[in-house]
């Protein structure tokens, strides 16, 4: 999986806006450049604490489950 960083996303958005005559996808490289910054804005959210909650509760069931497995 590729990953992009903030500035490759923030140099992505200043090219998108120029017509770039080798750029052939068109309205693709638009899309791209959208789901760039939409997915950029995702990374920012944090994860609610119900979540963080649920998430600890599975590590100690999967814990308790491996420790009862192994006796």
């Amino acid at each position: 999986m590729t990953s992009f960083s903030r500035e490759d996303y923030a140099q992505n958005s200043q090219h998108s806006g120029s017509s770039n005559k080798g750029d052939e996808l068109g309205a693709n490289s638009e899309i791209g450049t959208k789901l760039r910054a939409l997915y950029s804005s995702i990374q920012d959210e944090t994860i609610p604490d119900r979540f963080l909650d649920l998430l600890e509760k599975l590590d100690q069931a999967e814990l308790k489950s491996a420790s009862h497995s192994r006796n």
